[in-house]
């Protein structure tokens, strides 16, 4: 009895039915969307970072300051912040040589410095790495030319893309076993590196800071970190130590000679500075640790959520002064970009919900009140107020369930059609937030299920007030409205 009301009645007020229908289609179809590529930017962005720099989970020193792997999260604090070393390093390794969630690690010391290839000068990110565990755990990184680096070997791996830029700069592609320069500076000077290019890498997938990323041997790296646990001077020649106290980094490797003021005034060309920056018995040379690291790098079981393994691990390296942090803390800036878009795209959507429902509310309230003399007759004939109720109730669930299965239909044919049509990706942070260069979303099950239940809580809350004016309707009252 109830049913056949229920379907009399939607079409009785099949204009009031098909507007609420169409609203309720319009939030799931939205809502079907939208959670599928925010879906498809956290997945495209955790495979892009996890597979590429930060692993799983990051291990690094406790601070009041998060870091990510090349500084603070924090814009004004980071252009001051130093990296710490880790501490406990080799209590903190057994810990996870022995827990069988763990695939692998890797260690890294980060650092900051310019890439000088002839006059090519630009700023890059430095991992010194123990190579040898490095690239096996991070199989988004494809060799192109030369060969990956090696544990005890000297030297750098550069991304393609930077190759390409220094060759559009000084009009050739970079040679494998050239020498590139290293330059860091900081409050009490400047140190510079000289390596050679061993390799030439790329991501399959690069994030938005990820070719930046010079990867050398973890000693090159700690002398522009600055990790010291001695010094040594060597005695400097006085050309070279006037050129190094008068100078400054730019003057250094600017088109310009440079004019030194002492008792001759001699006149020095570039080409010397750098003959003489590179006779390393010519410049005061620094003592590094060969065991200071900055980060531990984990990859884990693809059944082992993360969150639950990092509470554990915390647990049991808290005393050691070190914590786990997860991939998103790690990228750092990205993860943020990531932050604002979902935080963007839930206040739209949460918009939407509220005038969707409002709008629904009103229609359902002018649906009942055109419907008095009809609910007004029930009730005298012995309608309980539960049947009042289930008879509204009903119609918008109907409603929201067929709205909300063709949403979901209409955005599953959508994403598809787009997905057959491969459109490319210009964009480096859309296509990292995507996880590809072609765009590509997929139509997943659990978007599906959670559309339909905001349909379907749509549909309730709507019907919330128009019920219970509905169950308020008397008879007599019913009766006498013409």
């Amino acid at each position: 009895m109830i049913e056949q009301l229920i379907l009399r009645n939607v079409w009785r007020n099949r204009k009031s039915s098909l507007i609420i229908f169409l609203l309720v289609l319009i939030i799931t179809f939205v809502f079907f969307i939208g959670n599928s590529i925010i879906s498809r930017t956290v997945q495209g962005l955790r495979e892009v970072y996890i597979n590429g720099v930060t692993g799983d989970v990051v291990i690094e020193r406790s601070s009041d300051v998060t870091m990510n792997l090349f500084g603070a999260n924090i814009a004004v604090v980071d252009e001051f912040f130093t990296i710490p070393d880790l501490p406990a390093y080799d209590e903190i390794t057994d810990i996870l040589a022995k827990d069988p969630r763990v695939v692998g690690f890797a260690s890294q010391v980060s650092s900051k410095a310019f890439l000088d290839v002839e006059n090519y000068r630009e700023p890059v990110l430095i991992c010194g790495v123990s190579a040898d565990s490095y690239f096996p755990l991070l199989p988004s990184i494809e060799l192109v030319q030369g060969e990956f680096l090696k544990d005890g070997e000297f030297g750098a791996m550069i991304s393609l893309e930077k190759a390409r830029s220094i060759e559009k700069t000084i009009g050739r592609f970079p040679e494998i076993g050239a020498e590139i320069l290293l330059t860091s500076g900081g409050a009490i000077g400047f140190k510079i590196r000289e390596a050679p290019l061993v390799g030439i890498f790329q991501y399959k997938n690069a994030g938005q800071f990820m070719n930046e990323v010079v990867i050398t041997d973890p000693r090159t790296a700690r002398a522009l970190s600055a990790i010291q646990t001695a010094v040594s001077d060597v005695e400097t020649s006085q050309q070279a130590a006037t050129i190094l106290e008068t100078a400054d980094v730019d003057s250094l490797f600017g088109d310009d000679s440079l004019q030194i003021e002492s008792e001759t005034s001699a006149e020095i060309s570039p080409d010397t500075v750098q003959s003489l920056l590179r006779d390393k018995t010519n410049v005061t040379q620094t003592a590094y640790s060969d065991t200071g690291w900055n980060f531990l790098i984990l990859r884990l079981k693809e059944t082992v959520p993360a969150p639950w393994f990092m509470a554990d691990l915390n647990r049991k390296i808290a005393e050691y002064g070190a914590t786990a942090i997860d991939w998103q803390t790690a990228a750092g800036e990205s993860a943020a970009t990531l932050i604002i878009i979902q935080t963007l795209f839930n206040s739209g959507l949460t918009l939407v919900i509220i005038v969707g429902v409002m709008a629904i509310i009103n229609i359902l309230l002018i649906s009942v009140f055109k419907r008095k003399r009809e609910i007004g007759a029930l009730r005298s004939i012995g309608a309980s107020d539960w049947n009042i109720r289930n008879l509204i109730l009903g119609e918008n669930l109907a409603l929201s369930c067929v709205a909300g299965f063709f949403g979901i239909s209409i955005g599953a044919l959508l994403l598809t059609s787009i997905n057959n049509i491969h459109i490319s990706i210009p964009n480096r942070l859309l296509a990292s937030l995507l996880g590809g260069q072609t765009l590509t979303i997929g139509v997943s099950l659990q978007s599906a299920v959670a559309s339909f239940t905001l349909a379907v809580a749509v549909g309730i809350a709507a019907s919330l007030y128009p019920v219970e004016a509905a169950v308020r309707i008397r008879p007599v009252d019913a009766l006498r409205d013409k």
